[in-house]
């Protein structure tokens, strides 16, 4: 499989903006209870948290308007073959559509899939190698024309043109052609360029899937944007980023990189047919920032909506709304696990009990103020399964008591565990941590300091966090720099465990180049149950298998998780119907956030 696969949603936490290690707690804990701070109940606001798995004034919601979204980071892509940031995702379903999509529901029913494009969900054989589909009436692109079962098909090909279109996710690319035979549609000899034989397009309402290997999660694959459709004579390669050609209620009307983007309606979309967007602004518009302080304080004075790229106030912001403007705030988890990892071919790490002794060595309390604290950085890390994936089950599995008896660290086992690895009076090692991630440093020198105390002796290597492929993700150079801690985070792009935790625990992960099975976890009971869960088809086995899997992770010791990672982000009091979902770990669903007063 491509390294594309690697690099998951996680891109998005790569360029998400940097946030400050010190979090003062009384600006966490404090603030306007009774919102009635400026944006609280009394000017609108809908409350601290309401929106936070569940919906927040959804009747207020009214046509018209301009929606108004501000960020510091331009999308990696628009193209929907290329994007990978999660916000991308999010903001893309605004123009484009897909066969199914996820529920515009709070939680995890927003990360169950739901018809889109499609009459229903699959028709799946009992095999579950073959995928059927009926596209529904009236589905259009903006000119007004048929979007048809070829369509979809040109969309999904163009994921094989990683020569012109790399970015973007591989799934598609690797479960209907794992033996990488097609070449995409730009060497595509035949005359149609629609010579991929795993997809099927008998006429143009129907299209169906041939998968040379079951894989359970596949309609999750197709939920997501890279399965959009694209017309051939609309494809501009390379530059279709620039301006996709919209199939969704909106489209593009201008867009200067890194500075603006708008969205106007797209007149030829009609809501008869589409049963998941409402389109409820007349214009949408993004602004980029430079300056994560001054965007923040633009948002709070009521001049945008809603952050795009949805990664939390800045600690300046964030100190500025907790105790003025408690009433605009939600605290979702975010979906990532932030943790150090243990990579087995440095010495002593491929010792089971001398990771153990980091495990137990570590103030799990201290770590988690180093985030941000409880509100900031999220509640502390047990294990590494993120809650909203299935089979989770968050800190009441806690096979080390890192939330409970040793939450502060516990010397004595952890001195245990060093005479057990033969390293009696300890040893030293190197933390390998991106230099331009503030929390990342100040979680290592949290890590360093409580080490210490057991006799580990630690010393930090910032290194070039844009060259982290070749520094971390390098088997060989982590080895020689002898980089016994490696801090990360990641999160799922689709919620299970698949989608979350294939690329850093199987072993046909352990790449050269780009590697994120940092830990070089090769466990063929973990392989094992991993191949089990591709073809077990019933939910309730899959997630009784993702459950299995943390276990086997977690007794392995390849990993210290420190926090289940959650947000503060901000929302506008004339901004109605937002809801955090499971589908794009903990963000507001974009699609169909409406304004109350459109006038204003």
């Amino acid at each position: 499989m491509t390294t594309q696969r690697t690099s998951g949603r996680r891109k998005q936490a790569l360029a998400a903006a940097a946030v400050v290690a010190a979090l003062l707690t009384t600006a966490a804990c404090g603030g306007g209870g009774d919102d009635s701070g400026s944006g609280g109940s009394k000017n609108g606001a809908a409350g601290y948290d309401a929106a936070n798995n569940k919906v927040a004034q959804a009747s207020e919601a009214k046509k018209g308007g301009t929606l108004k979204f501000a960020s510091t980071q331009d999308a990696d892509s628009w193209d929907t073959t290329r994007g990978y940031y999660g916000f991308m995702w999010n903001f893309s379903r605004y123009y484009s559509r897909q066969l199914v999509t996820n529920k515009t529901e709070p939680g995890k029913t927003g990360a169950e899939v739901t018809p889109d494009l499609a009459t229903d969900v699959a028709k799946v054989s009992d095999d579950g190698k073959t995928y059927t589909y009926t596209l529904r009436d009236g589905v259009t692109w903006e000119d007004g024309k048929p979007i048809t079962s070829k369509d979809v098909k040109y969309g999904i090909e163009r994921v094989w043109a990683q020569d012109v279109l790399s970015g973007g996710p591989t799934y598609l690319k690797e479960v209907l052609d794992p033996s990488d035979e097609y070449k995409g549609p730009y060497k595509d000899t035949s005359k149609d360029k629609l010579g991929l034989k795993a997809i099927e397009t008998p006429d143009d309402k129907t299209i169906i899937f041939h998968l040379p290997k079951a894989n359970s999660d596949f309609e999750e694959m197709l939920a997501l944007t890279s399965a959009s459709p694209v017309r051939q004579d609309k494809d501009t390669k390379s530059k279709y980023g620039l301006h996709p050609f919209s199939s969704g209620p909106y489209k593009f009307e201008s867009y200067n990189p890194g500075k603006d983007l708008t969205l106007v309606r797209n007149t030829e979309w009609k809501q008869s047919s589409d049963p998941v967007r409402k389109a409820y602004p007349d214009k949408i518009t993004i602004k980029f920032f430079t300056n994560a302080n001054d965007m923040d304080a633009r948002l709070i004075a009521g001049d945008y909506d809603i952050d795009l790229a949805q990664t939390g106030l800045s600690p300046q912001g964030r100190t500025t709304a907790l105790k003025e403007h408690e009433g605009n705030l939600d605290n979702p988890v975010s979906g990532y696990i932030r943790y150090a990892a243990f990579p087995q071919n440095v010495k002593p790490f491929d010792n089971i009990h001398c990771r153990k002794a980091v495990l137990y060595g570590a103030d799990h309390v201290s770590l988690q103020t180093a985030r941000g604290g409880p509100k900031a950085g999220g509640d502390i890390g047990t294990n590494m399964l993120p809650p909203a994936v299935p089979g989770a089950e968050g800190q009441k599995y806690d096979p080390y008591e890192m939330a409970g008896a040793n939450k502060k660290g516990n010397v004595e086992k952890a001195k245990e565990e060093l005479k057990a690895c033969n390293q009696p009076n300890g040893f030293k090692t190197t933390i390998a941590v991106r230099n331009n991630k503030p929390v990342e440093v100040a979680t290592a020198e949290s890590l360093q300091a409580s080490l210490k105390k057991v006799g580990i002796d630690v010393e930090i290597d910032q290194y070039d966090g844009s060259q982290y492929a070749s520094v971390i993700g390098s088997p060989t150079n982590v080895k020689k720099k002898g980089y016994g801690i490696i801090i990360m985070g990641w999160g799922p792009d689709f919620p299970s465990v698949q989608g979350y935790g294939l690329p850093l625990w199987h072993s046909d992960y352990i790449l050269d180049s780009a590697n994120n099975n940092f830990a070089m976890i090769d466990d063929p009971k973990i392989d094992g149950l991993f191949a089990d869960y591709l073809t077990e088809l019933d939910d309730a086995g899959k997630t009784k298998i993702a459950t299995e899997i943390n276990h086997k992770v977690m007794e392995g010791a390849y990993y210290l998780p420190f926090v289940f990672e959650k947000f503060i982000n901000w929302r506008s009091s004339n901004i109605a119907n937002v809801y955090t979902t499971d589908a794009y770990s903990g963000m507001y669903d974009f699609v169909n956030i409406g304004l109350k007063n459109p006038k204003k």
